[in-house]
């Protein structure tokens, strides 16, 4: 028969890993609300960035100059750079998981191609190293205050890659926000930049010659594109997490209660055993 100090014991266990549980899902929902304003915000100014690239782009079109642009190049992809942004921590469901597998299936997917990565999150960072990649650079710590400086200095730095031909296609692998419950695996290729279509041409004034305007712009934008995909990526993190917490903490309910009953069914036992060796004892004495 179990012993009912070890069940008392397993009880207090799983109660104080539930007030663990739900203290992490209060505040990965604390962070998710800024992480989700934060995406939210920078989604028209992402849109319109968008609209004035595919306006300047249409204008400099006239130009012979415009197609020069290093950022613009075209190359067959025998050197692509993968950037992977994962989590730094655990406990957020099959969010790394999910991403590793991506990234590892992308590299399938390119069996003539020389894949480098670029590491954002210690996950991946771990996992990567361990296997002995290529990876080209790594950075922990921006998931849970992502920085434009910080991101900014990362994507001027796979530029300088790609405009020394170093590379010939740049990718960010991220998990896209899209609600609390959902998570959307992204694959996006930043590099060579592709110039949004325009619905409808706007007419406007330049001061600067269109392709000067172009070339001053298109980094600008390859910053965006990165610094997006983190702060979609911390969104996703916080709403992972939060929903794994969620789920561990009404697991440890569940259990609770299981345990709880079985300590009773236990106890009961143990008095109807001992109420029949008395019973016993006195029917033999007398």
């Amino acid at each position: 028969m179990p012993n009912l100090i070890d069940i008392r014991r397993r009880i207090r266990s799983v109660k104080n890993t539930q007030q663990i549980t739900k203290a992490m899902k209060m505040v990965s929902a604390a962070k998710l609300r800024r992480a989700q304003d934060r995406v939210i915000q920078s989604r028209p100014y992402g849109g319109m960035l968008r609209s004035v690239l595919a306006n300047l782009a249409a204008a400099a079109a006239l130009d012979d100059v415009a197609g020069e642009n290093e950022l613009l190049a075209r190359r067959e992809e025998h050197n692509v750079l993968l950037v992977i942004i994962t989590a730094d921590k655990g406990l957020a469901g099959a969010f790394n998981t999910n991403l590793i597998k991506g990234a590892q299936h992308f590299i399938h997917e390119h069996p003539g191609a020389s894949v480098k990565l670029e590491l954002i999150g210690r996950k991946g960072r771990d996992f990567f190293r361990k296997r002995r990649a290529a990876i080209t650079g790594d950075s922990i710590g921006l998931a849970n205050k992502p920085s434009y400086a910080d991101t900014a200095a990362i994507a001027r730095r796979v530029m300088d890659l790609y405009r020394r031909a170093e590379i010939d296609a740049v990718y960010v692998i991220y998990n896209e926000f899209k609600s609390v419950a959902t998570q959307k695996l992204t694959v996006s290729r930043v590099l060579p930049v592709e110039i949004p279509a325009g619905e409808g041409a706007m007419n406007y004034v330049f001061e600067q010659p269109a392709a000067q305007m172009l070339d001053a712009l298109l980094p600008r934008y390859v910053e965006m594109e990165f610094f997006h995909a983190l702060i979609e990526s911390s969104a996703a993190e916080h709403a992972a997490r939060m929903t794994a917490m969620e789920a561990a903490t009404s697991n440890a309910g569940e259990m609770i209660d299981k345990l709880t009953l079985f300590l009773n069914r236990v106890r009961q036992a143990s008095i109807t055993k001992e109420i029949i060796e008395v019973v016993s004892g006195a029917a033999a004495s007398g």
